[in-house]
């Protein structure tokens, strides 16, 4: 197998994980292999990916010096996601997450670095448990961290001072699409007066929705939920749900924190080629 069908295999099954990270392997994909095959196959790979397509989009021009520079914003926009979020922890704070978002864990990762005492609460992810990678990469970077089943997030949140997670897609008008789960869990959060931070950066913005384009949400292999189901048993594998607006206290990105709708007016100055 070659190194670009095993970057290709890699995102489609998820061994690569986090939708900027799945941005990333294909970028290094695309330097790789630059055609048409190749371009359609890895925006093909996962269906709720804009900053995949975003950044495919942006290199395949001319991969070899324009690879390098978006793989570079990528490191950067992470530096900036950290400070900003870092800033939303102090010492004694209970922070919850869901699933396995790499700004997030620049987040936190900082925030340790800061010399904060916090601890972290995180859901285990069903089905492809995401949220063991989260709890292993906690554990070794000695931040305290307890595990709950996903059923459990309401227990976990009651307590927890803030909610931060990452995103797959955001629309024109300021959903987050993020892992299945989020929105209810937004939900809880906001009956108890937590605030809830979506930290991601801006390119995971899709620019098709504002011409109606409605944001694909992806759905997996059953076999995912339950190998083998008895005969009559149907199941459904939604890997992500939209968010509302206004179950977000603000959007984190390397373009600062602002409240949804601001953060899309910001990408679009910003980045015009998002438009």
């Amino acid at each position: 197998m070659s190194e670009f069908e095993s970057i290709c295999r890699k995102i489609k099954n998820v061994e690569i994980q986090g939708a900027q990270n799945v941005a990333m392997a294909a970028v290094k994909a695309l330097m790789i292999r630059n055609d048409e095959k190749s371009v359609r196959k890895l925006i093909s790979l996962r269906a709720t990916e804009p900053a995949l397509r975003n950044a495919v989009e942006l290199v395949k021009g001319d991969p070899k010096r324009l690879g390098p520079k978006a793989l570079e914003h990528f490191r950067k926009a992470n530096d900036k996601i950290a400070e900003y979020g870092a800033k939303k922890i102090e010492d004694g704070t209970t922070v919850f997450t869901h699933c396995h978002a790499s700004s997030v864990m620049t987040v936190l990762k900082k925030a340790k670095q800061e010399g904060k005492k916090f601890e972290v609460r995180c859901t285990e992810t069903r089905p492809l448990l995401q949220g063991r990678k989260t709890a292993r990469e906690l554990a070794a970077l000695k931040i305290p961290v307890t595990m709950f089943v996903d059923s459990g997030a309401r227990i976990a949140l009651k307590d927890s001072d803030v909610f931060l997670f990452g995103a797959d897609a955001i629309t024109s008008e300021g959903k987050v699409i993020n892992k299945i789960g989020t929105e209810m869990f937004a939900e809880i959060a906001d009956k108890y007066d937590t605030d809830t931070y979506c930290c991601t950066n801006s390119w995971k913005y899709d620019p098709m929705t504002v011409f109606g384009v409605k944001e694909p949400i992806e759905r997996r292999d059953s076999k995912e939920v339950w190998d083998k189901a008895p005969r009559g048993v149907k199941i459904t594998n939604p890997a992500f749900e939209r968010v509302r607006p206004e179950m977000i206290t603000a959007i984190i990105s390397e373009l600062g924190v602002h409240p949804p709708a601001v953060f899309v007016q910001e990408v679009r100055k910003a980045y015009p080629w998002l438009g």
